[in-house]
């Protein structure tokens, strides 16, 4: 069991990353040092119910007690595979020279009748913004637009020209 007066807090606390457990420790730092939860509450601008939480959780388990939990949650509802085969899905209709844009319910459909998942219509934004993938849009191009067209009509003077 680890005592409080074996353990430099402040110490510990410079040497970690995680910005939860440096709070836990400077608590502990300031705890050690006689101030009373209020008032570590108070100047770490934490709720006191953390740090009877973080002092309790340290006098019955420890400096591992304090360690960040694995946290468990909802699965993803796409497994990586298919997220690779619907960013390769976006990235083609972008790069298509056919024109057309991609919208939501194009790829809320595209999810649905590949993988039948269904999201969330505003989900499926969510999704794209966590894939990496921004929903500001260029413009389409025409099928029929030519770049040496544009560079011929941008070297015709006009009267505004000087």
């Amino acid at each position: 069991m680890d005592s409080l007066d074996n353990i430099d807090f402040k110490k510990l606390a410079s040497q970690q990353k995680s910005i939860q457990m440096k709070m836990r420790l400077l608590t502990l730092s300031h705890f050690k040092d006689g101030h009373s939860r209020t008032q570590i509450a108070k100047f770490l601008k934490v709720s006191r119910t953390s740090v009877n939480k973080w002092v309790q959780t340290f006098l019955e388990d420890g400096l591992d007690g304090l360690q960040e939990k694995p946290r468990t949650g909802r699965p993803a509802f796409l497994n990586p595979q298919q997220r690779e085969q619907l960013s390769l899905y976006i990235k083609n209709r972008a790069e298509d020279s056919s024109g057309g844009r991609l919208t939501g319910a194009d790829i809320h459909t595209y999810i649905a009748e590949e993988f039948g998942k269904y999201y969330h219509p505003d989900s499926i934004y969510y999704l794209l913004n966590h894939m990496g993938f921004s929903w500001i849009t260029s413009r389409s191009k025409h099928p029929k637009q030519s770049q040496q067209i544009q560079d011929d009509f941008k070297k015709i003077q006009n009267r505004n020209d000087p």
